[in-house]
């Protein structure tokens, strides 16, 4: 019977997502989990985590057996930093199996990988590790990711109508009943909504005017009227500990023609996309039709060169990602971006951006389907809320 490969991966759950992913049991201390065969040829999975932590362990997650690092101590005694100690014990259990080599993901950590090679055991990178099992959603990791798109399109809403309700100063500035609407205040206001809801939120994009114009810019000061304000809202479920995303692009009082343009090409790109969305297309087949659309309504794609002219409008980034644990994960739907599978949940967010007067993007949120996706989205695709 060929022997199959023993399986490592170490961290602190709260953080490490593959880790996670794997045990379904978050904390906030080291941990490890190691898979291995037995005589038998079964697989056997267990789990190494602070002492203090084992009872909840065993009722939670998902291995097979759950112990402490002083389970495993090494001859020469564990170091008194956890983690150090977390390492050491990993390598002790191994040893006590007689297993010579393990295979890890993308994310482990060099104080295992030196425990692991003073124990005189071979360590092999598995680049896929952790990589395509979370990208294939289960039913209620789908559930989960629905949850949190809908929980995030709610306060999108209240965000959008927010600023396009609110009272234009004579300067152009706004306000709501009397308090001047800025960036770190509306932020404030979606932060504390979501945590009513049970989510946890990183910082929300709200960048008015040439802000936008980085589309990574989180935007600070006053909203003002007549400028897009691109909203960008990413929180993770306190439950599920799945993401939500979704931007939307709002202007207070009359819209100018060239931005109205511009997000309406936005727009067409984002549809355009999930319509060839499915399994078997490849990231990067996505991101051309999304680049085809923008180019044929006369904008450009790509980051801007060292002679570019303030008024140049294009996009500047790939169409979208994939989205569950963590709100950035792979697939990438951009250059070189691979096969779409069943399961993958993507975001599709086109957007354009211009220094002279700002950025506009929409994003939705997908599961790829066999011959199709599934969009998660309800809100509507409108500057004026």
């Amino acid at each position: 019977m060929k022997m199959q490969k023993t399986l490592l991966l170490a961290g602190i759950p709260a953080v490490q997502k593959n880790l996670y992913h794997r045990i379904q049991f978050s904390v906030g201390d080291p941990a490890a989990w190691i898979q291995f065969e037995k005589t038998d040829g079964k697989r056997q999975s267990i789990l190494v985590c602070r002492d203090i932590e084992m009872e909840r362990a065993r009722k939670k997650a998902t291995v097979d057996a759950v112990y402490c690092p002083a389970d495993f101590t090494p001859e020469a005694g564990l170091s008194g930093d956890r983690e150090t100690a977390t390492a050491q014990a990993a390598a002790e259990c191994l040893n006590r199996r007689g297993i010579s080599a393990v295979t890890s993901d993308r994310s482990l950590a060099l104080i295992y990988l030196e425990a692991l090679k003073n124990a005189g055991i071979e360590v092999h990178y598995s680049p896929e590790m952790g990589v395509m099992e979370r990208r294939g959603k289960s039913e209620d990791e789908l559930i989960a990711l629905r949850q949190a798109q809908s929980i995030t399109e709610k306060v999108m809403s209240m965000a959008c109508q927010l600023v396009c309700h609110a009272k234009a100063r004579k300067d152009g500035s706004l306000e709501v009943e009397g308090d001047s609407l800025t960036s770190e205040s509306l932020r404030a206001r979606i932060d504390h909504w979501l945590l009513d809801e049970g989510f946890s939120n990183p910082g929300s994009i709200i960048a008015c005017g040439p802000q936008g114009a980085d589309c990574h810019e989180y935007g600070k000061g006053r909203l003002c009227t007549e400028a897009p304000i691109i909203i960008d809202i990413f929180p993770c479920s306190k439950s599920t500990h799945y993401n939500g995303d979704c931007t939307r692009t709002a202007v207070h009082g009359k819209i100018p023609v060239h931005i109205e343009k511009a997000y309406n090409t936005a727009v067409k790109a984002k549809f355009a996309a999930m319509k060839v969305t499915r399994a078997g297309v490849t990231g990067e087949a996505v991101h051309q039709e999304t680049i085809r659309v923008i180019h044929e309504h006369g904008y450009e794609t790509g980051l801007p060169g060292k002679e570019s002219a303030a008024s140049r409008c294009a996009m500047v980034h790939g169409t979208g990602h994939g989205v569950g644990l963590e709100v950035h994960e792979p697939p990438l739907l951009d250059f070189k971006g691979p096969t779409l599978i069943v399961g993958d949940v993507l975001t599709i967010e086109p957007g354009l951006y211009c220094p002279a007067w700002g950025g506009v993007r929409s994003e939705d949120m997908v599961a790829v389907r066999e011959r199709d996706c599934e969009s998660f989205n309800l809100l509507p695709d409108t500057l004026s809320w």
